[in-house]
C-alpha cells in the first residue's frame, strides 16, 4: 500500500481503489490501494475525513495495511473520492512537530530529555526530566521561535540500522527492522518517529508556553503550536484591550492597575477577616447567653442563610473550646441545606457523630464525623424545626 502521507502531508484530497470491505461489529473496514490517512503512532492520533462522502471515524494499521473503518458501506469501489480533516491533521502535526522542536532545545540547553508526550484536543503537553523555573522556560520559548524563523527545512529520512548508528540516533534500535524512518532539523535534532510532520520550522508560525509544573519527578509544560496557538493569543489579545478600555490605560498600566486593585483586595479580605474574628466572638456570647439550658448545657440553635461554612465551621471551633455548650447549626441554600453539630470537648458522654446520624434523616440526609463535630447535607424539606425538637428530647434523655 502506497502510504501518500509521508509523501506529501499537506495532502487533503486524494482518489483511490477500494481493494476490500470487511464487516465487522456494525462497522465496515476498508482497505484502498494507497492512502493519505495517517493511522496514528508516535504519540500522534490518526486521521479522520470521508471516504465516498461517507465518514471515517478511525484508521489503524494491521499487518502493515492500513484500514479506514466507515459506518455505511460504500457504494462504489472504483475511484472513489477521500477527503481528509485538515483542522484535525494540522493541529495534530504542528503539535507533534511542536514537541520535537521544545524536546531539541532542552536536550541542547540542559541535556535533559523528553519522558513523556501527550497530544490533547485543546493543548499538548510535554514532560522533560528535572525541575525547570519561570526564567528556563522563557529561555526555551525564545529559542523554539527562533528555531522557527529560521524557516530550517525538515528532513524524513529512511535509513537502515547501520545508517542510524552513524548518525549517532539516541533511541534504542535493537528491536527495530532495518526500514527506519528518520526526521532529521538541521544540526538541531535527529530522531526516529513515524508520525507525519510540517515541511519546515517557519509552518509551526509560533510555539507558545501556556503554563508548567512539577510531575513527578519532570516539569510538564503545556504549550500551543500553529494555528491553535495564534487563535489563542488574538483571543487573550482580544481580552486585554478589553481590560485595557475599561481601566483607560494602555497594556503596562493596566497591569499596574490590576496588581493595585489585587493589593487593594488583599488588605480588605485581611480587614474583613478581623473584623469578622470579632463579629464571631460577640456572637458567640450572645448566643451562648440566649441559649436554652438543658441537663445543665447550653444548646445553641442556628439558622443561617447568608453565610459560608467556614464561617459556620469557625463558630463551632470556638464554641468547642468553651464548656458544657452544644451547638446546633443550619446553612440553608435554596432547597438544600448543611448541618454542622458541635459540642463541648468536656462533654464525654455526648456523641455529634451519632445525634447527627440519627437526626438527619428527618431531612432525608447523610453525614458524619466525630464525637464532638459532624457534619452533613440534606434537604430543606420543612423539617427543620422538628429535627431540632427531637435532636433537643435526645440530648434531655442522655
Amino acid at each position: 500500500m502506497e502510504k501518500l502521507f509521508y509523501l506529501d502531508s499537506y495532502m487533503k484530497n486524494f482518489t483511490a481503489e477500494i481493494e476490500e470491505v470487511e464487516e465487522r461489529d456494525s462497522k465496515y473496514h476498508v482497505l484502498l490501494d494507497k492512502t493519505a490517512f495517517f493511522p496514528g503512532g508516535g504519540g500522534q492520533y490518526c486521521d479522520l475525513g470521508t471516504i465516498d462522502n461517507i465518514s471515517v471515524v478511525d484508521v489503524y494499521e494491521e499487518d502493515e495495511k492500513i484500514y479506514h473503518v466507515l459506518d455505511k458501506k460504500p457504494n462504489r469501489i472504483h475511484k472513489v473520492k477521500c477527503e481528509i480533516n485538515w483542522d484535525r491533521r494540522e493541529y495534530g502535526m504542528q503539535h507533534h512537530f511542536g514537541q520535537h522542536v521544545i524536546s531539541a532545545c532542552f536536550n541542547n540547553e540542559y541535556k535533559a530529555k523528553t519522558v513523556g508526550f501527550h497530544l490533547g484536543s485543546e493543548a499538548a503537553t510535554v514532560d522533560i526530566e528535572g525541575f525547570f523555573k519561570e526564567e528556563d522556560i522563557l529561555k526555551i520559548e525564545n529559542m523554539c521561535n527562533d528555531i522557527i524563523r529560521k524557516n530550517i527545512p525538515v528532513e524524513f529520512l529512511n535509513i537502515t540500522k547501520k545508517e542510524a548508528k552513524k548518525l549517532k540516533i539516541k533511541e534504542d534500535l535493537s528491536k527495530l527492522s532495518d526500514d527506519i524512518r528518520v526526521v532529521k532539523i538541521d544540526d538541531i535534532d535527529i530522531n526516529l518517529c513515524c508520525g507525519v510532520h510540517v515541511k519546515n520550522t517557519l509552518d509551526l508560525r509560533v510555539i507558545k508556553i501556556k503554563k508548567f509544573e512539577k510531575y513527578k519527578k519532570a516539569t510538564r509544560i503545556e504549550f500551543l503550536c500553529g494555528t491553535k496557538a495564534i487563535e489563542e493569543m488574538l483571543k487573550r489579545d482580544n481580552y486585554l484591550n478589553k481590560i485595557c478600555k475599561l481601566l483607560s490605560s494602555n497594556e503596562e498600566d493596566a497591569y499596574k492597575g490590576i496588581e493595585k486593585l489585587n493589593n487593594k483586595l488583599n488588605e480588605v479580605n485581611k480587614e474583613n477577616r478581623r473584623l469578622e474574628e470579632i463579629i464571631s466572638n460577640y456572637e458567640i456570647k450572645a448566643m451562648i447567653e440566649e441559649a436554652e439550658k438543658i441537663n445543665n448545657m447550653s444548646v445553641v440553635v442556628k439558622i443561617y442563610e447568608n453565610k459560608t461554612m467556614n464561617y459556620i465551621n469557625k463558630i463551632a471551633n470556638k464554641i468547642g473550646e468553651k464548656d458544657d455548650v452544644v451547638g446546633l447549626f443550619v446553612l440553608i441554600n435554596n432547597d438544600k441545606l448543611n448541618l454542622l453539630f458541635t459540642c463541648s470537648k468536656n462533654l464525654e458522654n455526648l456523641d455529634m457523630n451519632d445525634l447527627l446520624k440519627d437526626s438527619i434523616k428527618l431531612v432525608d440526609g447523610k453525614g458524619g464525623g466525630s464525637k464532638v463535630l459532624a457534619q452533613g447535607g440534606g434537604k430543606n424539606n420543612g423539617n427543620i424545626d422538628s429535627l431540632f425538637d427531637y435532636v433537643k428530647i435526645k440530648l434531655k434523655s442522655n
